[in-house]
């Protein structure tokens, strides 16, 4: 794991989002969830992005898990897709080859197995049938449109991918440094607002006293000032 990312994996992806929101930039990925795994996952985007074949068409299982650099995170553009395109054997090599995790925007199945290994895995759910002959591979390594709902993102890869309990956060590569800045800042005012609070002083007065509202009032997105 590099600097950067050691760096945000000791914070959660709220404060990740915050930072965000402080660079003016979207980077909250709606409508996917934790499936499998547990902790924080930082690390860079492997993209993978998927299109549907016509009915007859065959296509077979796609091959890119043996090209992703140990510590990535993959992420999967299946649009939502009722068909799955990660399952157990993926995770299986994934954890033999140090990955991070996988993100899916669309569905994984096998997901009792891939909770045994323990691999992080986000997905809008599980569901068990195989993605072969309905969808198939159509680039690696290129920019993928994920999210749901309408509130979608582009993810490109080496983006800085956070995941955990809350969700993903997608940092820009261009933003990585200064996110880290302001997380890095942002929690240390926080833990001296908790400190305070610790012991009795009221929760406005730490927050006053800190700055705990002043560190937000560049605009945020969709915001106001």
């Amino acid at each position: 794991m590099n600097a950067p990312s050691a760096v945000l994996a000791r914070h959660g992806t709220a404060a990740v989002s915050d930072a965000l929101d402080l660079a003016g930039t979207p980077g909250g990925l709606w409508g996917l969830s934790r499936q499998s795994g547990a902790g924080m996952v930082v690390g860079p985007a492997f993209t993978v992005r998927f299109e549907a074949v016509d009915p007859g068409v065959r296509a077979p299982a796609a091959d890119f898990i043996d090209d992703v650099p140990p510590g990535s995170v993959v992420v999967i553009a299946n649009e939502g897709r009722h068909c799955t395109v990660w399952g157990d054997i993926l995770a299986e090599v994934a954890v033999a080859r140090q990955l991070a995790g996988t993100v899916v925007d669309g569905y994984c199945r096998d997901l009792d197995g891939i909770r045994e290994l323990g691999y992080p895995v986000w997905a809008r759910g599980a569901f068990m049938r195989s993605g072969k002959n309905r969808v198939r591979m159509a680039a690696v390594q290129e920019p993928v449109t994920v999210g749901a709902d309408g509130d979608q993102l582009t993810v490109r890869p080496g983006d800085l991918v956070a995941a955990d309990g809350s969700g993903i956060v997608i940092v820009p590569a261009d933003l990585v440094d200064e996110v880290v800045e302001t997380v890095t800042r942002v929690a240390a005012m926080e833990q001296q607002v908790l400190a305070d609070v610790r012991t009795g002083t009221p929760l406005r007065t730490a927050r006053v006293t800190h700055g705990y509202n002043d560190i937000a009032r560049r605009l945020t997105v969709g915001g106001s000032p």
